[in-house]
C-alpha cells in the first residue's frame, strides 16, 4: 500500500439530520478522499453548542451523524473518525488562537452576521470565535489539505491567517499553509422550496431538503412537490439560467445518477417536469435507500458507533498531543 503523505481535515455539525446536500456537497467526497490521504473527519459537537442544544438530542445527533458517515462509505479503516469533544486538544489550542487572531479579522466573518442576525448582543461568544476553533481543528493534526465549500472558503483563509502570524510571532514554518481541496465540479444542492438558497438543516420546512433518514416515500413525495417553473426544460445549460429551481433539480439528477448536465437535458428538452419528477424521484432512491437502510442498522447498535468514535479519538490523540505540547513550549507555557 502506497504512503499516504498529506494529511486531511474536515469537520461536520451534529445539528439536525444529515441531508442531500450534506451528502453530495461533502460527505461523497470524502469517502475518495480516505483512498488518498491521510484522512481525519470529526463530528464537531464542541461547535454545536455555540447555539443552544438539548443535550440528549445533541448525543442522538452526534452518533446518528456518525452513522450516515459509515453508511456512506466512510470506512475507520480508512481514515479516523471520531467526536470533537473526546479531543480536549481542540479546545486547548483554541484557547491559544484566540490569543493570536485578531478582532478585526473576525468582525470580517460573514457567517456569524447570518447567523446571529439582528439579535448579535444575545449571540454567545462561542458563536463569535468559533472560526478560531475550527483553525485549531485543522492545524492541530498539522493537516495541509481541507475540502472545502464555496461558504468556508472565508474560514479556510482565516486558518491560513492565524498560521501565519503564530509563525511569524512564534516559530517559523511550524504550522503548515493549508490548501483547499478542490473537489472538480461543486454539487451545490439548494432547498426544493427555493432554488436561490442552500439545502439546509435548519430550514422549518421539511419540504425544503430530503434528509439521509427519509424513506423512499418520503423522498419521491419531496421531489414531486419541489418547486419548478411553467417552462419546459431547455435543452442546453445555458438554458437554466434564471431558473434556480430547475437547475437544481437537474444538478441533482446529474449527481446522483453520475451523468453530465447536458446528457440529462438531451433527454428531456422540451418537456414539462412531470416525467423528469418521477425519474429523479426513482434515481434518488435507488441511490439513497442503501445509506438510509444501512443508517437504521447502525443506529440500533449505538455502541459500535461509540467504540468507533472512542477508538477514533484515540487516534487522534496521538496525533494531537505531541503537536499540543510543542505548542505549549513555544508560548512559553511550563511544564515540570
Amino acid at each position: 500500500m502506497t504512503e499516504k503523505k498529506d494529511r486531511v481535515f474536515s469537520g461536520i455539525q451534529p445539528s439536525g439530520n444529515l441531508t442531500l446536500g450534506n451528502y453530495l456537497g461533502a460527505i461523497r467526497n470524502w469517502v475518495g478522499l480516505q483512498k488518498q490521504y491521510e484522512s481525519l473527519f470529526c463530528v464537531v459537537d464542541m461547535h454545536a453548542i455555540t447555539v443552544s442544544q438539548n443535550p440528549d438530542d445533541l448525543r442522538h445527533s452526534t452518533r446518528e451523524v456518525a452513522a450516515g458517515l459509515i453508511a456512506a462509505g466512510l470506512d475507520p479503516k480508512d481514515c479516523i473518525l471520531f467526536n470533537q469533544s473526546q479531543v480536549p486538544e481542540h479546545a486547548e489550542l483554541a484557547w491559544v488562537f484566540n490569543c493570536v487572531a485578531r478582532i478585526g479579522w473576525l468582525n470580517r466573518m460573514t457567517q456569524f452576521k447570518e447567523k446571529a442576525g439582528k439579535h448579535k448582543e444575545n449571540a454567545s461568544v462561542g458563536l463569535y470565535i468559533y472560526p478560531n476553533l475550527m483553525a485549531a481543528d485543522i492545524l492541530l493534526y498539522l493537516a495541509n489539505k481541507v475540502p472545502v465549500g464555496e461558504d468556508q472558503k472565508q474560514h479556510l483563509e482565516l486558518t491560513r491567517d492565524i498560521a501565519q502570524k503564530f509563525n511569524n510571532d512564534f516559530a517559523p514554518d511550524f504550522f503548515p499553509d493549508v490548501e483547499p481541496l478542490i473537489m472538480g465540479e461543486a454539487t451545490r444542492v439548494m432547498s426544493l422550496r427555493d432554488g436561490s438558497n442552500k439545502m439546509s438543516k435548519s430550514d422549518p420546512s421539511e419540504y425544503s431538503r430530503i434528509n439521509l433518514t427519509d424513506d423512499a416515500d418520503t423522498i419521491a413525495k419531496k421531489i414531486r412537490k419541489a418547486r419548478t417553473d411553467s417552462d419546459p426544460l431547455p435543452g442546453e445549460e445555458a438554458g437554466l439560467e434564471g431558473r434556480p429551481e430547475a437547475k437544481n433539480l437537474v444538478t441533482i439528477f446529474a449527481a446522483l445518477s453520475g451523468r453530465s448536465k447536458a446528457d440529462i437535458l438531451g433527454q428531456y428538452e422540451g418537456q414539462g417536469f412531470a416525467d423528469f419528477k418521477k425519474d429523479l424521484a426513482d434515481v434518488s432512491v435507488a441511490h439513497l435507500s442503501p445509506i438510509t437502510g444501512e443508517m437504521n442498522r447502525l443506529m440500533q447498535d449505538t455502541q459500535y458507533i461509540d467504540d468507533v468514535l472512542k477508538d477514533g479519538a484515540l487516534q487522534a490523540r496521538t496525533i494531537a498531543q505531541p503537536v499540543i505540547k510543542r505548542v505549549h513550549e513555544i508560548v512559553g507555557f511550563l511544564h515540570p
